[in-house]
């Protein structure tokens, strides 16, 4: 048989077994989607801990419904836009750029991070002290810092006797962080604190105490609770290398990796470039990988498209807004009165009129502006206002004298006159009265619309047989 022949026909099984053992869910646009990616998505969105669970079949319209808008913004070359190319760079590379370092690069900087500690330490290992203080400000007297002697030698003496060293540490210390824990400071090697408590703590041994030594905070007594030295990398590599992941070594070393890699190809890669090549590899190699990746980059084109096509134009059409609340009104109803106006609070009795007449003839959006430049224009407060739509309960003052109910109500200090203006509502009048909700269904309105047209505008195919089964092969 001809060589040539042999090699196409052993590539089309190949390709052949691959479209058996992930056969094709669906088709979107003449875009397939494989089971493995179907499944992918399904199952990370589809957990136990998920309240509104989906059936496959379920899950698989809501899935072309979403490739659907995903290809509406590609066809609005959306995926061209320099913001989008960022933020889905910077997704990426989160997952990309922690695979440049090596454990074992990691773990070099680990054991130069213990080479240097070990090499400060030095013989004299590390130091467990507890301390009782008693502070004694820089801008201190004599008769001061006299007062403060006599007072840590009266309690040195205490602990001479036999008082408990712990229990005088949190009644005495002025360490607020210590005394919590009978005085017990973390451990301290050579060079990590004040020189005079230092070399104080290094002359005593386990269970030995200190006299009263001053250092420029204060008067310390110290306690040796223990003393050892630096334990081997082997026993320590763990915390080393999570102290590294909290300092962003990690990061330092990739950054330098990328650097080197910049400066071997002569200038010709850009690190952009490089990660880009990077996370193509690990696509390749990784299906889970792949999908992120792939997730990362629709989700961002679903937000984008989706914030054009349904969630501003609802929040931004007033007009829209009014007319859906016009044609819908028996659908938003209150099983509870409100009252659209302000509870206000006073110190002069003349001005429960003023502020009345200061909003009666204006539209209620205008009502906060105009007592603000009425009565409070600078740093002297005249009235204290809550505006909005309340309901019983939101507000103790409308509960009592709005909606006659009996409350506990707090006193506004300073403003002793408590009054009400505005309209009790037993439904809403308008759109604005519900604008949370209208705006909400307004917005599902538009979605249903908008995925409507696009299942007109791109071919969807959905392979029911294959649809059964997702997560049902070996």
């Amino acid at each position: 048989m001809n060589r040539n022949l042999l090699l196409a026909g052993i590539l089309l099984a190949a390709v052949s077994s691959w479209a058996q053992s992930d056969p094709v869910v669906m088709s979107v646009n003449g875009v397939d989607v494989h089971r493995s990616e179907f499944e992918y998505s399904y199952n990370k969105n589809n957990g136990d801990e998920v309240v509104d669970k989906k059936t496959v079949r379920e899950y698989a319209d809501l899935y072309a419904n979403y490739k659907l808008k995903v290809q509406a913004a590609l066809d609005a070359k959306l995926d061209t836009l320099t913001s989008f190319r960022q933020e889905y760079a910077m997704y990426r590379d989160q997952q990309v750029r922690p695979t440049i370092v090596t454990n074992d690069e990691l773990l070099a900087s680990a054991k130069k991070m213990y080479d240097r500690t070990k090499a400060a330490i030095g013989p004299r290992g590390l130091v467990h002290p507890a301390h009782i203080l008693l502070e004694v400000s820089t801008q201190a007297t004599t008769q001061e810092q006299n007062r403060v002697k006599a007072r840590i030698d009266s309690v040195y003496r205490a602990l001479q006797a036999g008082a408990d060293f712990a229990e005088l540490a949190a009644r005495v210390s002025d360490d607020p962080v210590s005394k919590k824990d009978g005085g017990l400071l973390p451990w301290f090697g050579p060079g990590q604190t004040l020189k005079e408590f230092e070399d104080a703590a290094y002359a005593l041994q386990p269970g030995q105490m200190s006299a009263p030594i001053l250092t420029p905070i204060g008067y310390h007594i110290i306690l040796m609770k223990e003393r050892k030295q630096l334990e081997p990398f082997d026993s320590l590599k763990t915390e080393l290398l999570l102290a590294l992941e909290r300092r962003e070594i990690r990061d330092e070393i990739v950054d330098a990796k990328l650097r080197k890699m910049v400066k071997a190809s002569d200038g010709k890669m850009t690190q952009e470039e490089i990660l880009e090549k990077r996370s193509d590899s690990l696509a390749a190699a990784d299906p889970e990988m792949k999908y992120l990746f792939q997730e990362y980059h629709d989700g961002l084109l679903l937000y984008e498209i989706s914030t054009r096509e349904v969630w501003d134009k609802a929040t931004a059409d007033e007009a829209a807004l009014s007319s859906w609340f016009d044609t819908h009104r028996k659908d938003y109803v209150w099983k509870e009165p409100r009252y659209r106006g302000i509870a206000y609070h006073v110190k002069d009795k003349k001005d429960v009129k003023a502020v009345k007449n200061c909003v009666k003839n204006l539209p209620f959006d205008q009502w906060a502006e105009a007592l603000r430049t009425t009565f409070n224009p600078d740093s002297v407060i005249r009235i204290r206002v809550e505006k909005g739509l309340f309901k019983p309960g939101d507000n103790p003052t409308i509960d009592r004298m709005v909606f006659k109910r009996a409350v506990v109500e707090k006193p506004v200090k300073g403003y002793p006159i408590d009054a009400v203006y505005g309209k009790k509502l037993k439904k809403p009048t308008s759109y604005a009265d519900v604008r949370t909700q209208v705006v909400e269904d307004y917005q599902d309105s538009l979605e249903s619309r908008w995925v409507a047209s696009l299942r007109k505008r791109y071919p969807v195919i959905i392979y029911d047989e294959v649809l059964k089964t997702v997560n049902k092969h070996q």
